[in-house]
């Protein structure tokens, strides 16, 4: 494994959960990502913003093995691990999760049907119709539903949620399978103000406990996330500081905000 070069210090590299170091990605001579560099640490909480044809879903889609870098590396849990060898299925076991930006849950299902679907655990067909959770599954569950705002409605079907209630729930299935590090894509879209707000709150409250990655393309949102925010560019990483120092950078107005 090549070692990154230490642009962040050796210490914050040690303690980090994702250093992408120097990784370039090109579709058809389009550079997509351009020697990205960007670092998270154990529960952190990111905002990543940036134009259309910036490079986030690629920096996603290479974190969760979907597409190999061209040149770069991919470093997970404290530089132990080189995600850039690995493909979608060992990444996701070893604990990164991603949510798209449309919800993706079993509508004819309960809500607390789709947490137990969700669980790790032998999904194979006598398993699946034989499955009976154990107290701990149970606990585990219920303590997710809290989280997620959806307790006492954890017996509807899924489909009778509301746009952002999917997004919990979805958050939520994410939880239960214990991943460490979140990428949420556009969790605000289409939301209302309320669910917006609580939104934000939620991933505030996993934070610190689990590492949370969330592109956006809402500022007000960013904003109530209250977190670190990289603006990405043309494939790189153009600034990064709080939301208000990001929103009062003038290049970052000149080539997003000021559009």
């Amino acid at each position: 494994m090549n070692q990154p070069v230490l642009a962040y210090g050796e210490k914050i590299l040690n303690e980090s959960i994702l250093y992408l170091d120097g990784v370039t990605v090109t579709f058809d001579g389009f550079r997509a990502l351009n020697n990205l560099s960007i670092l998270l640490e154990h529960g952190e909480l990111r905002a990543i913003i940036g134009p259309n044809g910036a490079g986030k879903t690629t920096m996603m889609d290479v974190i969760t093995g979907k597409i190999r870098p061209d040149q770069g590396d991919v470093f997970y849990h404290n530089q132990t691990i080189n995600l850039a060898t690995l493909d979608e299925s060992e990444i996701a076991q070893l604990g990164i999760g991603r949510k798209f930006q449309k919800p993706t849950v079993f509508e004819q299902q309960s809500i607390s049907d789709n947490l137990y679907l969700a669980l790790k655990a032998n999904r194979g067909i006598w398993a699946a119709l034989s499955f009976k959770p154990s107290r701990t599954q149970q606990e585990l569950v219920e303590q997710v539903l809290e989280r997620i705002r959806l307790i006492e409605r954890q017996n509807d079907p899924a489909g009778s949620l509301s746009h952002g209630q999917k997004q919990w729930l979805e958050i939520g299935m994410l939880l239960v399978q214990d991943a460490q590090l979140l990428l949420v894509d556009e969790p605000a879209a289409g939301m209302t103000d309320s669910e917006t707000e609580q939104t934000a709150e939620l991933l505030q409250e996993i934070s610190g406990t689990k590492s949370v990655m969330v592109v956006e393309h809402d500022m007000e949102f960013v904003k109530a996330l209250d977190c670190r925010v990289s603006v990405l560019h043309e494939g790189s990483v153009l600034a990064e500081g709080t939301h208000s120092e990001v929103q009062s950078n003038a290049t970052v107005i000149e080539v997003y905000l000021g559009r």
